[in-house]
């Protein structure tokens, strides 16, 4: 941590000290949970993108379709949000669904700054399929895994993202 920053414990922080596992010394990316998670989810992306191959949709156009058929986002803004991209970026994703004909995109009649979004009846049958193969590809990776294992595994997963999810908001808190 840089000087600049307040070294005392932010209210939001979790209650544990940092852990010490890892030494600059002994460090080895391979061993790093950071590393294994990043390679799990190229792999997860690789697969998915793979069985959703005859479908035409990529890894960058499933994702922002899944959103928009679990109803997480209903305009452009949202959904750049939701999928962490720039409004650059999910205009042209946006144009190539559109081109696709799995999405349409209406102005508000309320305010024309505002995109609405809406699958085509075609991008809601390609969204339905989406879950069945996260599944398929989750279930593959998790093979030899007891019922037990599993939930061990997502409670960590969870403890580890709602720390990440505490120290980021600690972190932006104290930026501003």
């Amino acid at each position: 941590m840089d000087s600049t920053h307040n070294s005392a414990p932010c209210p939001d922080a979790p209650a544990s000290p940092p852990a010490d596992f890892y030494q600059a010394e002994s460090y080895t990316p391979d061993d790093s949970i950071g590393y294994m998670m990043r390679r799990i989810i190229s792999l997860v992306a690789q697969g998915v993108e793979r069985e959703l191959e005859p479908s035409g949709l990529t890894n960058a156009q499933w994702v922002p379709m899944f959103k928009l058929y679990m109803g997480c986002a209903s305009t452009a803004a949202e959904l750049a949000r939701q999928c962490e991209l720039d409004a650059g970026s999910m205009t042209r994703l946006l144009d190539r669904l559109e081109a696709k004909q799995l999405c349409s995109r209406s102005r508000s009649s309320d305010d024309r700054r505002v995109v609405n979004l809406e699958l085509t009846d075609a991008g809601r049958a390609a969204a339905q399929e989406i879950p069945a193969v996260l599944c398929g590809v989750q279930n593959a990776l998790l093979a030899g895994f007891s019922a037990e294992e599993w939930q061990i595994l997502k409670s960590y997963l969870r403890r580890i993202l709602d720390t990440a999810q505490t120290l980021h908001a600690s972190t932006e808190k104290n930026d501003k």
